[in-house]
């Protein structure tokens, strides 16, 4: 009979088994982790220990002090201040919606600041500190602090702000820096320039914080900090301080820019003057204009949108960018192509009637004096801008020999100023006109007498800038000598060592002395009697030539009677005005266009005539004494400069006042 006990023993068993393969499986299990102990203890142990000793360790940037731009006479007009800014990492932040709307109870906040904090959030890494507000005050800088505890990746810095001293004084030429974006990043790491920009917050954007970028940035230092578990800050195990970026001095007079900007007043346009026997850059002006220290820490929509759909364009640099027809003021480089080719002598007399007719055509081209200017030679009608004397000229030249005299003046050309971009302008010839209107039918492409004869005097299709104006009439006060302009007068670095930017000469032109002399005493008389400019000669210290231009925006039907006040404003005629001063030995060439407004004589050439007087003689408008600000600000100015600078030989005439 079977045992009783039979089940039991087959259950046993089967324990025992199960017992035996589960311990064989816990043993493998075992030798798998010590083996794998073994390997990250003994094999690997250098690796991980190196590891753990870089996590112990943080490496915090120290960022460098962006580089001062002073004036020719040491006035700062671009610095650093120190500003308390709150920031968030997204990333360290649970709820970030919650988190802004707890921030706007003990932080004064505004829409823009939301705006610009998206905008940002948008370009940049979720691990990045996203500007939200800057300059807290201190108590507010100490509320955030008190409540830390419930803003994790929240963060209030003291950081180095650009900071423009004369707003949009200086704008255009100076330009602006920007928030390094996740586009910058991506840029420079393309490039291999990240290493450069470690622990920078800035990055020229525009002018002149964009051309010497390299210059101004400087050099970040660093700390190693040795942090605990929590990582929190023990020590410095090691600091290498950052090295300031260099300090542009300027040729720019930040007086004279003022005096220029408050002539111009609300007016669109533009004026360039520069010293012609350096080619240094004096004034740089472009209205309207707008504040630069909007775009330091990014600006917001509403405000970009308005100056971007703004119809006067304050963000458009007229004085490098804005492209003008240059009017009668190219009539005098028209009579320097004439003189070189022997068409006409010192003494040679034409008739100037009041309109002119090309052979075997029913066109007209007519005179602003409806009688003409009668029987003169080639000064006299520089003088006088007689339009029938100069359609002729051009015209019979032609612009196959006009062309190649007129680019030796620049015209066409870009200039090579210190500055990111400047617009070329348009010299025109027939292969222009032909790859202009290349998918035009062939009538539009041919080239015909009624172009040169628009060019005689400066309408037609060549337009340029007032910098390239500024350096045309350069060449001609100089009789000839090519300067590179330039806004720099000096790069200073932190140890006080001074890199100078000498002038350059580029070239000579191949004209002869007399032809410019014979030229620049046409211009002289522009402002004596008869002469276009006559108004602004009276009561002149010193000798100055000039030429004044009238430039049409709309053209007038053929017979019908010019009437400017019948005209909507945008529709009126450009007012332009060239001149150098003092004629025996010019120190100053000035180039000054006003937009739709009418005569150059009335709205230009007393712009010019008030700014030589400035700056030859100190002689500050009456109407101006009181409007000014820099003047009264120098003194103030000076105290912030950062080393000691010797005022330059020019500063003896502002003494008096």
């Amino acid at each position: 009979m079977p045992s009783v006990h039979l089940p039991q023993e087959k259950e046993k068993k089967r324990f025992q088994k199960r017992l035996l393969l589960s311990s064989r499986f816990i043993v493998v299990l075992f030798a798998l982790l010590a083996c794998r102990f073994i390997y990250l203890q003994i094999v690997q142990y250098y690796r991980y220990s190196q590891e753990a000793h870089r996590n112990q360790i943080t490496v915090m940037p120290i960022q460098p002090s962006r580089g001062l731009i002073i004036d020719r006479n040491g006035v700062v007009l671009a610095q650093n201040l120190p500003s308390h800014i709150l920031e968030i990492i997204p990333s360290k932040t649970g709820n970030l919606k919650k988190t802004l709307i707890a921030l706007q109870e003990i932080v004064a906040i505004t829409s823009k600041d939301l705006k610009r904090f998206e905008r940002l959030r948008r370009e940049s890494k979720v691990f990045e500190p996203i500007l939200l507000k800057t300059q807290l005050t201190e108590e507010e800088s100490a509320r955030v602090a008190a409540n830390s505890w419930r803003f994790p990746g929240v963060l209030v810095r003291v950081l180095l702000v650009r900071n423009y001293c004369y707003g949009d004084l200086t704008s255009h030429v100076v330009g602006y820096v920007g928030r390094i974006s996740a586009k910058d990043d991506a840029y420079l790491s393309r490039t291999g320039r990240s290493d450069e920009y470690f622990g920078a917050t800035y990055i020229g954007r525009t002018g002149l914080e964009a051309f010497y970028e390299d210059a101004l940035r400087g050099k970040a230092g660093f700390e190693a900090i040795e942090t605990n578990a929590m990582g929190r800050g023990i020590r410095v195990l090691e600091r290498h301080a950052p090295i300031g970026g260099k300090t542009l001095k300027l040729s720019l007079d930040i007086r004279l820019q003022e005096i220029a900007d408050q002539l111009l007043g609300t007016r669109r346009g533009a004026l360039v003057a520069m010293n012609p026997q350096t080619g240094e850059i004096l004034a740089f002006v472009s209205k309207p204009s707008f504040d630069a220290n909007l775009f330091v820490n990014g600006i917001d929509y509403e405000t970009w949108d308005h100056l971007n759909t703004d119809l006067k364009r304050p963000l458009l640099n007229r004085a490098s960018h804005g492209l003008y027809p240059p009017g009668s003021t190219l009539k005098p480089f028209i009579a320097m192509a004439v003189l070189h080719q022997g068409l006409l002598g010192y003494e040679d007399r034409r008739g100037s009637p009041g309109v002119f007719r090309l052979p075997h055509s029913r066109h007209q081209f007519r005179d602003s004096k409806r009688a003409g200017h009668g029987l003169i030679n080639l000064q006299r009608a520089i003088t006088v801008s007689s339009d029938t004397f100069f359609y002729r000229l051009a015209w019979e030249m032609g612009i196959d020999a006009l062309h190649p005299l007129l680019g030796e003046f620049g015209f066409g050309q870009k200039t090579g100023i210190d500055l990111p971009e400047e617009a070329k302008g348009i010299l025109p010839s027939r292969q222009w006109k032909a790859k202009r209107f290349a998918k035009y039918p062939s009538s539009f492409k041919k080239w015909l007498p009624g172009d040169t004869v628009s060019i005689g005097i400066g309408q037609g299709y060549n337009v340029y800038t007032p910098l390239q104006m500024a350096q045309a009439t350069a060449i001609l006060a100089t009789a000839g000598k090519v300067f590179q302009p330039h806004l720099v007068k000096e790069i200073i670095s932190t140890s006080q060592q001074h890199f100078s930017q000498k002038a350059k000469l580029l070239r000579r032109l191949p004209f002869r002395l007399a032809d410019f002399n014979y030229v620049k005493q046409g211009m002289e008389n522009v402002l004596q009697k008869d002469g276009t400019a006559w108004r602004i000669g009276r009561g002149l210290l010193y000798r100055m030539g000039g030429k004044t231009g009238t430039v049409q925006v709309v053209k007038i039907a053929q017979g019908k009677n010019y009437n400017q006040f019948t005209l909507a404003e945008q529709h009126r005629d450009h007012a332009w005005f060239i001149a150098f001063a003092p004629a025996e030995q010019p120190k100053i060439v000035i180039a000054v266009i006003v937009e739709n407004a009418g005569w150059g004589a009335v709205a230009s050439a007393p712009i010019a005539r008030a700014l030589s007087d400035f700056y030859l003689f100190g002689i500050v408008p009456l109407a101006l004494k009181n409007r000014l600000t820099t003047l009264k600000k120098t003194k103030q100015d000076a105290k912030m400069r950062p080393t000691k600078q010797k005022q330059s030989s020019d500063a003896s005439r502002w003494r008096k006042l």
